[in-house]
């Protein structure tokens, strides 16, 4: 799809590698381009279309710069971005905050000059504060326009996005439909033989096949799509490998390929665990996966009509113990053969879903700190919320390290407490001020 030529234009580009495709399907919530570790894989201009604070915008991603190419810029890659460079109304170069500045960053930097557009510098993949006291070291690329962000996890986007669209004019068109919910998409995730794929089947209401009966044959995830109370899901199925034999081991890496790219896809992860086998390691690895991705995460307990435990609180309790890390989850007990507690899925899905997509202001993170009981040795003066899905705060203190764990724990706990955010992992980041 091109994008409409009304729409002012932001060209995302940098060397291979970078996370320019990341940061496109980031900006543009698609996965209109592949995302590879193979240098070179987005060769053409790649269109798409974002909002930000109902300031609409195009998006294009550019090939990158081809390393141990004779040219700097392949001609016919450099054809492309000099098209999609022409149009910009503001140019987003990416850099990999995880690398030294390369004579190809400064040479891309120095062609970017001289077009006389505005230029913000992001330098991507800093997912933690160490890194990002790294980030202001590409100053000397000569932009003063810096934003640390990770694409991947999508911190920092909306700092990047709020300087980047400063002077787009907001459309009149996301208010007309502003009070329309938007797609949720979900991912139903957990190891074989738990009930994905009948889970699947009774929530959109028709059988489908899953799972080719072909033994060694891969089918890639189809997207179901459901309208309930207004709100419409979409769900993805990640079963779909069932290779045996010599296999297994490739299977399994596949496997976790798989699930992992749906789980990014998705804005909920439905977590499915057997109540009949109860938890084990394997359960706990997978929904590791979805925390690890920072996304919302219902634990659905199927075959709760055939479980020997009967009693639920028993069985959360003992599944806390094991998924510690998943205390903020929700908890469903259904039978997916039967149908029973299934519906009662979609309301959790939404509250998950409206959790991580909460933004408070600062005025009230203020207020909120000023009411905090530190008796800690770290003093918070405030802090303000960088981004949402999940929601995440930079926390401003005295000190120059990161918060102690329990410090963290106590802050996040007091969030949930004062502002919901049920469902949802919350991360924190501190600053000096």
């Amino acid at each position: 799809m091109v994008a409409r030529p009304a729409l002012p234009v932001v060209v995302i580009v940098g060397r291979p590698n970078v996370g320019k495709s990341t940061l496109f399907n980031a900006l543009t919530r698609t996965r209109r381009s592949i995302v590879g570790d193979e240098p070179g894989i987005t060769r053409d201009r790649i269109h798409g279309e974002a909002s930000h604070h109902g300031r609409r915008f195009a998006v294009i991603d550019t090939g990158g710069i081809i390393q141990n190419d004779s040219e700097l810029i392949p001609s016919e890659i450099l054809k492309q971005a000099r098209v999609a460079l022409d149009r910009a109304a503001h140019i987003i170069f990416l850099i990999d905050g995880r690398t030294e500045i390369t004579g190809a960053d400064r040479d891309l930097a120095k062609m970017l000059r001289r077009l006389g557009k505005p230029v913000t510098l992001a330098v991507n993949k800093i997912d933690s504060t160490a890194r990002e006291n790294l980030a202001h070291e590409f100053h000397a690329l000569g932009f003063s326009d810096l934003f640390p962000i990770s694409s991947e996890h999508r911190l920092g986007l909306d700092e990047l996005l709020d300087h980047v669209t400063e002077g787009f004019e907001a459309s009149a068109e996301p208010e007309a439909s502003g009070a329309e919910q938007p797609a949720i998409k979900v991912a139903i995730i957990g190891r074989p033989n738990v009930g994905k794929s009948t889970l699947l089947n009774t929530l959109v209401g028709q059988d489908r096949a899953i799972v080719s009966p072909v033994a060694g044959t891969t089918r890639d995830a189809v997207d179901e799509s459901v309208m309930h109370n207004g709100v419409e899901f979409v769900f993805v199925d990640t079963a779909g490998i069932r290779r045996k034999g010599k296999t297994k081991l490739m299977a399994e890496k596949l496997s976790v390929v798989m699930a992992r790219r749906h789980i990014r896809m998705a804005n909920v992860v439905v977590v499915v665990l057997d109540a009949s086998e109860g938890m084990i390691g394997a359960d706990a690895t997978i929904a590791g996966y979805a925390h690890e991705e920072g996304r919302a995460v219902i634990l659905c307990v199927n075959k709760w009509d055939v479980s020997i435990e009967k009693d639920k609180r028993t069985f959360v309790e003992s599944m806390r113990d094991d998924l510690k890390f998943l205390d903020y989850a929700q908890v469903a007990f259904v039978s997916a053969k039967t149908g029973a507690g299934v519906k009662r899925l979609f309301g959790m899905i939404r509250d998950a879903f409206n959790s991580a997509s909460k933004r408070v202001t600062t005025g009230e993170l203020n207020r909120f700190v000023e009411m905090l009981d530190f008796d800690r040795d770290i003093k918070v003066y405030y802090m303000t919320q960088a981004s949402v899905r999940p929601p995440a705060f930079i926390v401003f203190t005295d000190k120059a390290k990161n918060m102690h764990f329990s410090t963290e724990r106590f802050l996040i706990n007091q969030l949930r407490k004062r502002f919901g955010f049920e469902g949802t992992p919350i991360v924190i980041k501190t600053k000096r001020r």
